[in-house]
């Protein structure tokens, strides 16, 4: 752990990870693949019919687990002034899309171990709440990476699945923390896509059907900063460097398209919304 800590210490002066630490997301598993796959096949099926239909809010309750080294804000203790902002960003930039955050609940707990993402699952299994509709956020002091996330699937509640899931960020991320250009709440935003269902609009670059989402354009590999005008699979339309599922800097964030929105919707339906 030291060793990480000391990475993260150089990350932190600097201002930047690299573009492939950004985001821990594992990648998709054949299984994963398949359920997507099917998930194309019936919004394609069913896309005239979508278009028309008038989607009703989808409210999710949000539990926060503040995972600090210290009391203190270097150790990473976030106070709850900075969760409701934190929900406050969630809600303006899903509003658009028919979703609806709302904090159900906060803990803070002391575990430098837990801090630096350590015992992820015993972690987990002491601090979860709620049912699988319910989105707990682990905002932890020190991690390689701004956030990971698990996709939904079926699941058995108090499964091991069931205590994984939910979205980890690093805890300078929220708005007004200390990371640089990505301190404006939107590592969450880019999670919590996960969360839903979405993979990174660079999934698969240039070839096959990339984040089997049909309406946002192949991308070769992930944008850094906000390159305006980047086209790294010409033909399909410039890269979408202002989607959430990108590696853009918060600033550059705007949007999810309307496929995005029907795949978390699809995914919110079979797996969640039990």
């Amino acid at each position: 752990m030291q060793f990480k800590s000391l990475f993260l210490g150089a990350v932190a002066a600097s201002g930047a990870l690299g573009a492939d630490r950004l985001c821990g997301f594992k990648e998709p598993s054949a299984e994963d693949i398949a359920i997507a796959q099917a998930f194309a096949a019936q919004e394609a099926a069913a896309n005239e019919t979508m278009s028309l239909k008038v989607m009703a809010t989808t409210n999710v309750n949000v539990y926060f687990h503040v995972i600090a080294t210290s009391q203190s804000a270097s150790g990473g203790y976030i106070p709850a002034a900075t969760l409701a902002k934190q929900i406050d960003t969630m809600n303006s930039r899903f509003a658009p899309y028919g979703f609806a955050f709302t904090q159900a609940g906060a803990d803070w707990t002391v575990n430098s171990g837990w801090a630096r993402d350590g015992s992820e699952l015993a972690m987990k299994k002491q601090l979860r709440k709620g049912t699988y509709r319910d989105l707990n956020m682990y905002l932890l002091a020190d991690m390689d990476y701004l956030g990971y996330a698990y996709l939904p699937k079926g699941v058995s509640s108090g499964s091991s699945d069931f205590y994984y899931d939910g979205v980890s960020i690093l805890g300078s991320t929220v708005p007004g923390g200390s990371y640089a250009g990505y301190n404006l709440g939107l590592t969450a935003v880019h999670e919590t896509g996960h969360w839903l269902g979405l993979y990174h609009t660079f999934e698969g670059g240039c070839s096959g059907q990339g984040d089997y989402v049909a309406d946002t354009p192949a991308e070769a590999s992930a944008a850094s900063g906000c390159p305006i005008g980047r086209d790294t699979c010409p033909g399909g339309g410039v890269d979408p460097i202002h989607n959430y599922m990108d590696y853009s800097q918060d600033s550059c964030y705007e949007e999810f398209t309307p496929g995005q929105v029907t795949r978390m919707n699809s995914y919110w339906t079979t797996y969640r919304a039990k």
